[in-house]
């Protein structure tokens, strides 16, 4: 049958894929939910920094431990003498979270019936699960962690105004951003966050996070802003692809342009060789 109509043949076809649904299965009307499903990016002019108030790097004024002050303090000044620090991604080690949250590359929100995804092109997804399940026993740590989610209508007014969600079971290494600024080994981060739409702008979301860790002194709020982009083009980055960096032991090297191995601080001791033979003349 031919259709001149576009919208009769719109209909036509979501009443063909209803139909043909399984029994039970779960149709979204995302009309209930915020205006979310969409690209997001960091707004223009901000950087990588954790907290966007704040410069990167030791302004960010962390409320650290006195031990993790301690480590961070040595990370910069491995990083100031050429070193990569205590930053993990220089590895291809996904940045995880909250870190993941800052947004490197854009990312997507998708809404479904019992799970909310973020996709970005920079690393792996990230499951929010909204279904009303319990923490399972048994977790198996990851960089993004296990997050359970709840869409909250905070206003009355029988539409969701925010997802909230708790996120645990971390694996490690994670720094909040690339100064180095380290979350704690134990891996029991809890975070908290709550995600929503500003009221006067609807092109601009807020995610509010919390961070409770053992290597703060206190739990650290902070709010990321993100812009729609009303025309999202998608790249793929593989971390992997033209990445010089060497790690040798705990020692970081380069590889040069012409090929070659070179240091990548100042009186750098070459990497053990024991396992090579020099050829005999």
């Amino acid at each position: 049958m031919l259709y001149r109509n576009p919208i009769g043949f719109a209909a036509t076809a979501l009443t063909l894929l209803l139909s043909s649904l399984p029994a039970g299965a779960q149709v979204l009307d995302l009309s209930k939910y915020p205006d979310i499903v969409a690209q997001w990016r960091r707004p223009a002019g901000i950087g990588i920094q954790w907290d966007q108030t704040r410069r990167v790097g030791p302004p960010q004024q962390a409320p650290l431990t006195a031990e993790y002050q301690a480590l961070y303090d040595a990370n910069l000044a491995d990083q100031a003498a050429g070193g990569q620090g205590a930053d993990p991604t220089g590895k291809c080690i996904p940045p995880g979270m909250p870190r993941m949250m800052t947004v490197v590359f854009p990312m997507e929100i998708i809404i479904m019936p019992k799970i909310t995804y973020i996709l970005t092109d920079y690393t792996e997804p990230r499951r929010i699960y909204t279904d009303g399940r319990d923490w399972p026993k048994e977790l198996e740590p990851t960089f993004n962690g296990y997050s359970i989610g709840q869409w909250i209508d905070e206003d009355g007014d029988g539409r969701y105004d925010a997802l909230h969600v708790e996120t645990r079971s971390f694996k490690n290494p994670r720094t909040f951003e690339a100064s180095g600024i380290q979350l704690h080994e134990d891996g029991q981060t809890v975070l908290r966050e709550r995600i929503y739409l500003d009221k006067s702008d609807k092109d601009i979301l807020h995610d509010e996070i919390t961070t409770i860790d053992h290597a703060l002194t206190r739990p650290w709020t902070i709010t990321k802003n993100y812009r729609r982009e009303p025309n999202p083009i998608w790249h793929f980055n593989d971390c992997d692809e033209n990445n010089h960096h060497v790690w040798i032991g705990k020692e970081n090297y380069y590889v040069s342009a012409d090929g070659h191995l070179m240091p990548t601080k100042k009186n750098q001791s070459p990497p053990d060789l024991r396992y090579f033979t020099q050829s005999q003349k």
